[in-house]
């Protein structure tokens, strides 16, 4: 059997292998007939998002944050680029809002689909861990570091940890440089997927 273009960026393991995203968000993805690209980035983003909660959970288990609304919000947060596909080729931000409305018209909570409207907004008053922790995970994915960003993660993990900030900015560098290394081969993997929908 021939997959089509949106199963294989479902399925192939990728280089780094890729975890496979929530059933619930494949599913969804292809009953909406995503474009092959969107579902390579979100596959990208929420296996770079477990190796952020492996590591919280492993380092800093005083953290408060919610485990499956994290990799719930990588997974689907650029969902909207469904409805502006011209936002995977180039900069854009209508796809936030309409990702959320979308999670909520197919029955989503509006405490996963946030995620969809909040990843690019993380200094935005009331964001939680959750929220910083999906926003880092969709810039550190392709190797970029933005320090307004590390910091207010810095701030609460040091927090919980009882650790001074320079200790957390010590902690937190190590780990996004590790998964920095894999950055060139994830954007491979994305694109090799192609924005239009076909057979692969």
């Amino acid at each position: 059997m021939t997959l089509n273009a949106l199963q294989r960026a479902l399925t192939l393991p990728g280089d780094p292998v890729l975890r496979p995203l929530p059933c619930q968000v494949a599913v969804l993805l292809e009953e909406l007939q995503a474009p092959p690209r969107l579902a390579a980035h979100l596959r990208a983003v929420h296996d770079v998002a477990h190796q952020l909660v492996v590591w919280v959970e492993r380092h800093y288990p005083q953290l408060d944050f919610d485990r499956h609304a994290v990799l719930f919000g990588a997974a689907t947060h650029d969902i909207g680029k469904i409805l502006h596909p011209e936002e995977l080729s180039r900069p854009g931000s209508a796809h936030e809002m309409a990702g959320r409305d979308l999670l909520i018209a197919r029955g989503v909570t509006e405490e996963l689909a946030r995620f969809a409207r909040s990843h690019a907004s993380w200094n935005a008053p009331g964001i939680s861990t959750d929220d910083l922790l999906v926003s880092l995970a969709d810039k550190i994915w392709k190797g970029k570091r933005v320090t307004d960003l590390e910091q207010l993660l810095i701030e609460r993990i040091a927090e919980a940890g009882h650790q001074q900030p320079w200790e957390a900015f010590a902690a937190l560098d190590d780990v996004l440089d590790h998964i920095a290394q894999d950055a060139e081969r994830r954007l491979a993997f994305q694109a090799e997927h192609p924005v239009a929908p076909g057979i692969g």
